[in-house]
């Protein structure tokens, strides 16, 4: 009776652990309402990286108002990254769906490829060390609400209890803030190159113009960007991010911007 008591009032305080960090993230999701959020979970994992670094990056962020941000950057982002931002409640079954469908096929075809490895010698390069076999690209399928709601609280592990307390934080942020504003704290705080922090930063780091001032054309490059944007800013005008560039540029009409 008293180990059952015991197991009880485990449980009992493990509930109301998660409900007292629930509440906390409703409550800071609240007060985004009203207050721009400081930073990022993300951007304080960066920071810290960065100043352990041996050569430590300067920081360039620089907040500015859903106005100040040229229509066209939102149009690209909105575009390259969740074309139905404006109509969806915040996730995309489908296409969570078809991404984890595409991550089941790529992580069996990298089975099968560590499979045929483990049969034979591995291959070596020029200096004689051999070489892994390479890891499954993983594709995200998230709504910009989902990216949003990562950035903002989560850690980058992958797992289930993650993925369900992501999808939880979504719908809060949608129920709270409304389209304009998270896409607002998004383009404010998302991350554009090493330690580059949101879109006035990103405009000024590669155009030298204001977030207001981008053109069409340099709100469809910065949006290509995203997805790898440490990866892209070594080449920000490479043949690859200007055709996709050109490919957001013709799909913009066709979105609608909160």
């Amino acid at each position: 009776m008293r180990r059952a008591g015991n197991i009880g009032r485990f449980v009992a305080l493990l509930l109301v652990c998660g409900l007292s960090l629930e509440g906390y993230f409703l409550l800071r999701i609240a007060l985004m309402r009203f207050v721009d959020p400081a930073s990022t979970t993300f951007q304080r994992s960066e920071a810290w990286r960065l100043a352990l670094a041996p050569k430590p990056m300067v920081w360039q962020q620089r907040w500015v108002d859903y106005g100040a941000i040229a229509p066209a950057l939102k149009r690209a982002v909105i575009a390259s990254e969740d074309a139905n931002f404006a109509d969806h409640s915040g996730v995309e079954w489908d296409a969570l769906e078809k991404a984890w469908e595409k991550n089941q096929r790529a992580d069996a075809v990298a089975q099968r490829a560590a499979d045929r490895l483990a049969e034979r010698p591995p291959r070596r390069d020029a200096a004689g060390s051999s070489r892994p076999a390479a890891a499954p690209k993983v594709v995200g399928g998230s709504t910009i609400s989902q990216q949003l709601a990562k950035n903002l609280f989560l850690s980058g592990e992958r797992n289930f209890l993650r993925k369900a307390q992501e999808l939880a934080l979504t719908y809060a942020l949608e129920a709270m803030l409304g389209k304009e504003r998270i896409l607002e704290i998004y383009l404010d705080s998302v991350e554009w190159g090493e330690g580059v922090f949101g879109a006035d930063a990103a405009a000024r780091r590669y155009f030298r113009v204001p977030a207001s001032a981008l053109s069409t054309q340099q709100a469809a490059q910065l949006a290509v960007m995203l997805p790898a944007p440490k990866r892209f800013e070594k080449r920000p005008t490479s043949p690859y991010v200007m055709s996709r560039a050109a490919a957001v540029a013709a799909r913009m009409g066709a979105v609608d911007v909160p």
